[in-house]
């Protein structure tokens, strides 16, 4: 998703295609609503929609997780889907292009109305029928047809085989709408959001979202608090840093650097005010991209020499403090299929002389005059410390002269499109922890990084294949290779693997199982006092 945002364990098991998911038990959020107090979590982060036909950032995705079932979710912890609005789903034996699910009983919409297989066909053909450019639609491009036999079985049948199918309909793009109360063909413009999910949301203002428990709710979560009020401080770090030292709010979630981070816990020092730092698990990543048509890094001895100098380690520790760890490969570690290609390919550690080695094979004699371009409006006021610490690292070299400059997101989008820059920067917040969502959205076709760059063998048979593999175990190897031949044409250079974060004054519990690879929030498991 998300080139924003909205990264495990245990692999998908083998024979899933012709496996059943079975449910794990269910849960009524109206036996443990209350068990707790209500929580109030801070985030800089906007929810740009609250119509899941719409919504493809994280923080509408966060808000689609709490309020909206999907016919499958993510545990905590876990990568791999299992039953949540279902009460089974599994390939048909044989293959990876017939999915089929059965409804868990009783399922109702937080209004009362019954939830049957009408409002799952309904939900995803909306999504698609809208095709909202800042939609999901694309993670739902494989289906052809849904069929409903009963009001409690979902029949899907796909273009292509999509092993990757239960994960994408796991994630906000799966979330399940009531036909009765969202229009076909058109978006919800209300503010109000009407799902089956363990909350309601009782109010959304510019300021903040209230939600409580949703009594109706049968799903897997238990839900351990009295309500979830979020405030929204609209990019403001130093607003919600400052709310939290207050006590306005309990946690912050999603927009404190490691500076900020640091200073809070500096300043705050008194017993009975104790704040506390949760770190977990993430897949979010961020590259430097390069436009492979550029006259200048369309060259390859100009990329490879830019990937012998950048220093990753040095970034990780001067500009994130820490906050993230180097990356080497285009799939994180924890996700099936990771490699270090780029170690291998370039070290980890620069080497000028190599750098120098690759810029005089391609004909380059004198200093390469190169810009970075930054967008810290979207990837965060670290973006061009980061940059300019690059550029510092490439022009100590003696062999480039780099700078660095910044525009808006709205910009930075068109330009790149235009093909106006050579050297970029994109980060990318996955929908689901597959291998998959972190090569196809870079490298199949219409790929989100408008850098020219294509590699038949990677289009035409890698992806394929490896969406085709159900055990992805086994899909590990092509894995391998695509991100082999990456590092090989260089389009792009990983930079770093993030850590997510969450500040919580004292008495605050749960955050640890928030805090995951499926980049789920989940509001269930927050308790207070």
């Amino acid at each position: 998703m998300k080139a924003h945002n909205k990264w495990l364990t245990a692999p998908l098991a083998a024979g899933l295609a012709a496996a059943l998911l079975s449910g794990c038990g269910e849960e009524k959020s109206g036996d443990a609503g209350g068990s707790s107090g209500s929580v109030t979590v801070g985030m800089s982060d906007e929810v740009l929609a609250t119509d899941p036909a719409a919504g493809y950032d994280p923080g509408s995705w966060l808000l689609f997780n709490n309020v909206f079932q999907s016919l499958l979710s993510f545990p905590k912890g876990a990568s791999v889907p299992q039953p949540e609005a279902a009460d089974k789903c599994g390939f048909d034996q044989g293959g990876s292009k017939v999915y089929r699910c059965t409804l868990r009983d009783g399922l109702k919409f937080s209004n009362g109305n019954p939830l049957t297989s009408e409002d799952v066909k309904f939900s995803f053909e909306r999504a698609l029928k809208i095709n909202d450019p800042a939609g999901p639609a694309p993670l739902l491009a494989t289906i052809d047809k849904i069929d409903t036999p009963d009001d409690k079985t979902v029949v899907f049948t796909l273009k292509v085989p999509d092993a990757t199918f239960p994960s994408k309909i796991a994630s906000g793009a799966g979330s399940i709408v009531d036909h009765r109360e969202y229009k076909d063909g058109e978006l919800r413009e209300d503010g109000k959001a009407v799902g089956s999910g363990p909350y309601k949301l009782d109010s959304f203002t510019e300021g903040e979202a209230v939600f409580s428990p949703n009594p109706d709710y049968r799903g897997t979560a238990k839900v351990k608090n009295g309500g979830v009020t979020l405030k929204f401080f609209h990019g403001d770090r130093k607003a919600l840093g400052t709310a939290l030292q207050k006590g306005d709010i309990d946690v912050a979630y999603r927009g404190l650097a490691a500076a900020d981070i640091a200073e809070i816990q500096a300043t705050d020092t008194s017993a009975e005010n104790e704040i506390e730092v949760i770190e977990g698990s993430s897949a979010e990543v961020q590259h430097l991209v390069f436009n492979v048509d550029d006259p200048v890094v369309g060259k390859l001895g100009v990329r490879k020499a830019i990937a012998y100098l950048v220093d990753r380690d040095a970034l990780v520790t001067n500009v994130h403090r820490s906050t993230t760890t180097p990356l080497y490969s285009i799939i994180p570690a924890g996700i099936v299929g990771h490699n270090t290609a780029f170690v291998n390919e370039y070290g980890d550690q620069p080497q000028p002389e190599k750098a120098e080695q690759a810029l005089r094979s391609a004909g380059i004699d004198g200093k390469v005059k190169l810009t970075l371009w930054s967008t810290p409006s979207r990837y965060g006021p670290s973006t061009d410390e980061e940059l300019k610490a690059i550029a510092k690292q490439l022009n100590t070299s003696g062999l480039f002269d780099a700078t660095v400059k910044s525009v808006e997101f709205s910009q930075y989008e068109k330009d790149i499109q235009a093909g106006k820059y050579g050297v970029y920067v994109k980060g990318w917040v996955p929908d689901y922890p597959d291998p998959d969502n972190f090569t196809q959205p870079f490298f199949g076709e219409g790929n989100v990084l408008d850098n020219n760059y294509e590699n038949s063998k990677i289009t035409g048979t890698l992806v394929p294949r490896t969406a085709a593999t159900a055990d992805r175990t086994a899909a590990g190897e092509d894995f391998g290779k695509l991100q082999d031949l990456v590092a090989e044409d260089l389009p792009v250079l990983p930079l770093w693997q993030g850590k997510q974060y969450a500040v919580a004054r004292d008495g605050i519990t749960g955050l640890e199982w928030t805090l995951d690879a499926s980049t789920v929030f989940r509001f269930w498991e927050i308790k207070k006092g």
